[in-house]
């Protein structure tokens, strides 16, 4: 990959400018991620996403363990 190449997201079709020869550069690295949240979107992605993606895959990882929770707490409640 070079340094700046305009790709289309996997997820969303939208193009964007991936820097992967300079990271630090790159439109992902504004996106915090935990390490939990980065294997979920590898889970489901090979290739890079654009950066409002990567927002939307955050939220929903985050949204199905907050449901997990729930879920869970809600078995115990009905004990």
């Amino acid at each position: 990959m070079s340094d700046h190449e305009q790709v289309l997201c996997p997820r969303c079709n939208s193009s964007f400018q991936c820097k992967a020869g300079s990271i630090s550069l790159c439109q992902c690295t504004g996106v915090n991620l935990s390490v939990d949240e980065s294997q979920y979107i590898c889970d489901h992605y090979e290739e890079c996403l654009c950066a409002p993606c990567m927002l939307e895959m955050k939220k929903e990882y985050n949204a199905g363990k907050l449901e997990e929770r729930f879920n869970r707490i809600s078995t115990l409640f009905k004990k």
